[in-house]
């Protein structure tokens, strides 16, 4: 695979992306997202990306999880990418979300719920662009897997904030 970093799976790069995202979950909550808000690392460090956060219940243990993730916003609804960095398998949080759609995200200091549900191929095949066009790391890690990186759109509950 392309460029793929040679320690990409190894055990430490999962416990650091765990470390990191609590971390970065910690300081958004005390900041209301103006720290932490915005990704400046890899592709990001010139381009920032919008960043919030999403609750996520867990399917075995019924405990409730949050991960920062980047975002997209496509009209009402809010695009999240499962990359986990090009690791070979899915994020817990995505397969939390299948068995527990119905969820909460925060953006800054707004808080809003929403439905997570996969895109339709189509729906993959428009965002895809997009999604690389504000994060170009997406394409990147693509390329060091072989599973393809599921897309969710979080669309809005029921209105309410």
């Amino acid at each position: 695979m392309p460029n793929r970093p040679r320690n990409l799976d190894s055990p430490l790069v999962t416990t650091l992306i765990k470390y990191m995202s609590k971390a970065q979950v910690r300081v958004f909550r005390l900041t209301r997202g103006r720290i932490g808000g915005r990704w400046r690392i890899g592709a990001g460090f010139r381009k920032p990306v919008p960043t919030l956060l999403l609750e996520h219940r867990g399917r075995k243990s019924g405990k409730l999880f949050t991960v920062p993730l980047l975002y997209l916003v496509d009209g009402t609804d809010l695009v999240v990418v499962a990359s986990q960095g090009g690791l070979p398998s899915h994020p817990q949080w995505y397969f939390n979300l299948l068995a527990h759609p119905a969820t909460r995200v925060q953006i800054g200091a707004e808080h809003r719920r929403v439905r997570a549900r996969v895109a339709t191929r189509e729906e993959r095949d428009r965002l895809w662009p997009l999604l690389v066009a504000l994060y170009a790391d997406f394409d990147a890690y693509q390329s060091w897997t072989e599973r393809e990186i599921p897309v969710l759109l979080l669309q809005p509950e029921d209105g309410s904030h």
